[in-house]
């Protein structure tokens, strides 16, 4: 597993490091008039705009993890890339009262094809948007950089 030639700004992490988790998130993309879009839904409980996201499974990698969570959480059918482009951290609500730091390594996914039907349909919204717009809409600043220098073409 590589990280993709952009530099990785560093990490924040707050709170005990024994704390840690790590997921694993898809950047599901595809071109469209020869310019990159970024796919990007809503949480389901703050609503705001992030990218599909998950915990490791066991027997598969971590592209086709993240490739896995697409598919339940945006409908997405495409290719993993096992290429990291980076991490971000960020505080992931456990419950009402408890939040956990974690790390999500992100993995590039070529979306082929949108499904109506998907696990989480009814709990998300899904928007293409420019890598430009996707760096302005996440909360996280480490995220919103891999999203802003995202170029498929050194895939």
């Amino acid at each position: 597993m590589t990280l993709h030639g952009t530099r990785q700004l560093p990490i924040s992490v707050k709170g005990r490091k024994t704390d840690m988790r790590t997921q694993f998130a898809a950047l599901c993309w595809r071109v469209k008039n020869g310019k990159p879009q970024i796919l990007l839904i809503t949480s389901r409980g703050t609503k705001n705009w992030i990218i599909p996201k998950g915990w490791p499974m066991s027997g598969i990698t971590p592209s086709e993890g993240a490739a896995q969570e697409a598919w339940e959480e945006a409908g997405v059918k495409g290719k993993p890339f096992d290429r990291s482009l980076g991490l971000f951290s960020y505080m992931k609500k456990i419950d009402k009262r408890k939040s956990v730091p974690t790390v999500a390594m992100v993995f590039p996914v070529k979306v082929k094809k949108l499904a109506k039907d998907f696990p989480e349909a009814g709990q998300r919204k899904r928007k293409w948007v420019s890598p430009k717009k996707a760096s302005a809409m996440v909360r996280e600043r480490e995220l919103a950089h891999i999203l802003r220098t995202f170029d498929p073409r050194h895939l």
